[in-house]
């Protein structure tokens, strides 16, 4: 257990406290992620706004303003193109200058929020349905040649989903080729109001599966018979009383997870059939979203509007720890991933003080922003707090 765990679970040590705050945003932030290896985090707001910080120097290195509305939702896509989805109704694809960051503005929104800045390039803006509040999901698209879990060094192309114009409906398409793969129906026998969280994934066996969140409380695991090409519903399950605010799938666990806009956190089976039991725990904080999980799979955490992101395993859905600093709600939360520093155990690391013979103090804080368990939390507040737990 690490010097982090100990003092995650520990009830007589002082709170936890950040080890950064990002001030960069003047209006609430609603999406964060990590890309880059861990070593740039993007960041969009509620004006349109989207950040990419520099994680070693924790300044901007990116500035633009890339919708006229809130940003709903943040993807990368290879190594050097982002996406961005705004409620202007737009989903975008930025094509990035690869390393050479210098086209773009450094002057975040909180010291000129009006100025137009130089923006990337843009490949791609598909026209979505943005009534209903919900994100996008991606996922890569394995080529004939190729598995989901084994693609070739080429970037892949990608699948979207997001809410049709219908209440209940989803839309699945493919990029770079801009063609609608799949449509989802809303379901028939249960009144599920809008969809308001998806999220999709191949599985081992190479199906797709797309999960989906609704205004019901019900969520929903849908699965394409590869016989009738038809999109079947293979799990339905409400166990929320209120709107579903997030939800994210594990493939490995053979599992996802929802949280509401009550205090409700589940955890579901991706199969009805797979003897596995939907668990269901009571928070008594009303109000979580953002809900993510690590890539270990170890973890999750949610972002409350009361202020706090918690975590809790992934395996008893016990809470591990509570980030409490931010004032206002949090909307937001991104993980750095944590296979990067896998068979590097030699590398420098951040707490022991312990470095590779003739690296530099440059090559170290590289190592160090790589190996780091980052969590970072967007707040109402327009601020990012950075967490270094578990």
């Amino acid at each position: 257990m690490t010097q982090n765990q100990t003092i995650a679970q520990s009830p007589t040590h002082p709170p936890l406290q950040p080890s950064y705050i990002l001030r960069g945003h003047t209006a609430q932030v609603h999406s964060v992620l990590f890309l880059h290896n861990n070593l740039r985090l993007l960041s969009g707001d509620a004006d349109g706004w989207v950040v990419l910080w520099d994680v070693q120097t924790k300044r901007p290195v990116a500035v633009w303003r890339a919708h006229k509305n809130t940003i709903l939702g943040l993807g990368s896509w290879g190594e050097s193109k982002v996406i961005t989805h705004g409620r202007d109704s737009k989903l975008c694809v930025w094509q990035l200058q690869g390393d050479d960051d210098t086209p773009y503005s450094k002057v975040l929104p909180v010291d000129d929020a009006v100025t137009d800045r130089t923006q990337p390039t843009l490949l791609h803006t598909l026209m979505v349905n943005t009534l209903n509040f919900c994100s996008f999901a991606m996922c890569n698209a394995p080529s004939p040649t190729e598995t989901p879990n084994n693609p070739t060094s080429t970037t892949p192309s990608i699948h979207l989903a997001y809410p049709g114009v219908q209440d209940g409906q989803i839309i699945v398409t493919e990029l770079p080729r801009e063609e609608r793969i799949a449509t989802i129906p809303e379901p028939k026998d249960i009144k599920t109001g809008m969809v308001m969280a998806i999220r999709l994934d191949y599985t081992h066996e190479h199906d797709l599966t797309i999960v989906s969140g609704y205004e019901s409380g019900h969520a929903c695991v849908w699965r394409r018979n590869p016989s009738s090409q038809y999109w079947e519903r293979i799990y339905t399950y409400q166990a929320h009383s209120q709107p579903i605010l997030s939800l994210n799938l594990a493939i490995s666990l053979g599992s996802f997870f929802t949280s509401s806009a009550d205090a409700v956190i589940a955890r579901h089976p991706l199969n009805a059939t797979g003897g596995k039991k939907t668990k269901v725990i009571q928070t008594r904080h009303a109000g979580q979203q953002g809900l993510v999980i690590r890539s270990d799979r170890k973890i999750f955490a949610t972002a409350g509007w009361d202020g706090k992101g918690r975590v809790f395993s992934a395996k008893t859905m016990k809470e591990l720890a509570v980030l409490k600093w931010h004032k206002e709600g949090c909307y937001a939360l991104a993980f750095a991933a944590t296979d990067l520093d896998e068979g590097h155990e030699n590398e420098p690391k951040s707490d022991t003080g312990l470095v590779k013979r003739g690296t530099t103090v440059s090559e170290q804080r590289t190592a160090a922003a790589k190996s780091t368990h980052w969590l970072a939390v967007g707040s109402k507040d327009g601020k990012i707090s950075l967490w270094d737990v578990y």
